[in-house]
């Protein structure tokens, strides 16, 4: 609940008391700080993957502390090298940016770091303390730099840094023998680093590709337009970023963890997620409408973003079924190849399409559909080999859920919101009945037996 407050407070409320400029220079740091995890190169994923289930007493400290130690100086030596080509390449705003950005390689890092530990190490209360205290943090200085009117995009940037340092050294006395101590002899730190490596790298290179698709998107728009333009794109993705973190939320109470269960349980489980997560996923775009008439009287300056949302808004369908699903179950088969092809090739193709309708024919809205195209394509590739792996055969969801998908696009781009609403409403009702149906017949069933 504290995520999706602050996730609020920074999509929702600091757009409306900051200024365009502010607003889309600070989105532009957020864009690229984002992607400084793929600098750490698979080490933290190779910790998390290989020492998972063990418990905090039974980790091997030195071997574990001597590479977050490499780790650390690997990532003052990337923020040096950052900082002092910022310096000399970037003018103005950017070479603020980018500096702040070198910054914030060694916070995520060790965020990120702690946050493996906990997670590994199953300490799922201080775990959860962990990530509470660094979100009541960001809470408490992004309404303070409200009360303030601080109009300034680097203190915003600077909360983002502080809070993960804090809540880490808040938080430093449970993970004691993890951050400092005598360095281990280098042909084992070698050999660990090299495990860590090979481990990590794939997973590492799948999620950072995944991370991409739409990033590299953002990349594109932002060298291509102006800042401004930039910003209001940003805040259409901020909304649906702001979509996800409620759809999560909704989903995790609903579905059982795919991690707890036995692999030979996972083929008949697949469609009864499934048969929950859809109509969960299209009812959410439903609240397009109403989110469009609030936010029209509450940020009249991102009116376009509202018009830019109506065109990216079925990624959160298609993102939350990669994410709660097929993600989880090539992950249970041991298929992280598979995910690794999948998100490369979608990326590869993504940004030759989506460069082509940036660079070349400077077409916004052509790009922005390119990079639902390609979102939707990877989650219909991912299910169609999940499909293969549990011999479950899932064409005819992907029609009708495609049929469904045009039908809001076409509702939200090209009716009047009133009318739109209601076209999608009965569309939705249509798609929705089968549903309905079964579950009036399982229940059904539960009475009679």
């Amino acid at each position: 609940m504290i995520t999706i407050c602050v996730a609020f407070l920074l999509n929702i409320v600091v757009p409306k008391f900051i200024d365009e400029t502010q607003y889309a220079y600070w989105q532009v740091y957020i864009l690229y700080s984002s992607f400084v995890g793929i600098l750490h190169f698979g080490i933290l994923d190779g910790i998390g993957l290989r020492y998972a289930g063990l418990d905090y007493d039974q980790l091997d400290k030195p071997l574990v502390r001597s590479q977050y130690q490499a780790l650390f100086f690997a990532d003052l030596l990337f923020a040096f090298i950052i900082a002092v080509f910022s310096y000399l390449r970037f003018s103005g705003e950017y070479k603020y940016i980018a500096l702040l950005v070198a910054i914030s390689i060694i916070s995520k890092h060790l965020f990120t770091y702690n946050f493996y530990i906990f997670q590994i190490t199953n300490r799922i209360k201080k775990y959860a303390a962990f990530i509470i205290v660094s979100n009541l943090i960001c809470m408490l200085l992004t309404a303070l730099f409200l009360l303030l009117s601080v109009n300034n995009y680097i203190f915003l940037c600077l909360i983002d840094i502080f809070c993960g340092i804090f809540s880490c050294f808040v938080f430093c006395k449970y993970n004691k023998g993890l951050y400092f101590g005598k360095f281990i002899p280098f042909k084992v730190f070698i050999s660990e680093f090299k495990e860590n490596i090979s481990c990590g790298f794939i997973l590492l290179i799948a999620t950072w590709s995944s991370m991409l698709l739409l990033g590299s998107t953002k990349m594109f728009i932002q060298k291509n337009w102006d800042e401004i333009l930039f910003g209001k794109i940003s805040f259409a993705f901020s909304l649906t970023s702001l979509f996800l973190s409620f759809v999560t939320a909704v989903s995790i109470v609903l579905f059982p963890s795919l991690k707890r269960m036995a692999v030979t349980e996972l083929p008949n489980m697949y469609l009864k997620i499934r048969n929950y997560l859809s109509p969960v996923l299209f009812s959410a775009l439903v609240f397009y409408y109403p989110i469009f008439f609030i936010l029209k009287k509450w940020i009249p300056k991102y009116e376009p973003s509202l018009i830019y949302l109506a065109l990216i808004l079925p990624i959160i369908v298609y993102t939350s079924k990669v994410t709660l699903l097929t993600n989880n179950y090539l992950k249970a088969y041991r298929k992280e190849k598979y995910l690794l092809v999948i998100n490369v090739t979608m990326l590869v193709l993504s940004m030759i399409c989506v460069g082509i309708s940036t660079f070349i024919l400077n077409n916004l809205k052509l790009t922005l559909l390119l990079a639902v195209f390609f979102v939707a394509t990877r989650s219909i590739v991912s299910e169609v080999i999940v499909g293969r792996l549990i011999n479950k055969r899932l064409t005819c969801f992907f029609i009708k859920e495609f049929i469904l998908v045009v039908a809001f696009l076409v509702s939200a781009n090209f009716f009047e919101p009133q009318i739109g609403f209601c076209i999608y409403l009965g569309c939705l009702f249509v798609y929705l009945t089968p549903y309905v149906k079964k579950i009036g017949c399982v229940k059904k069933l539960k009475k009679v037996s």
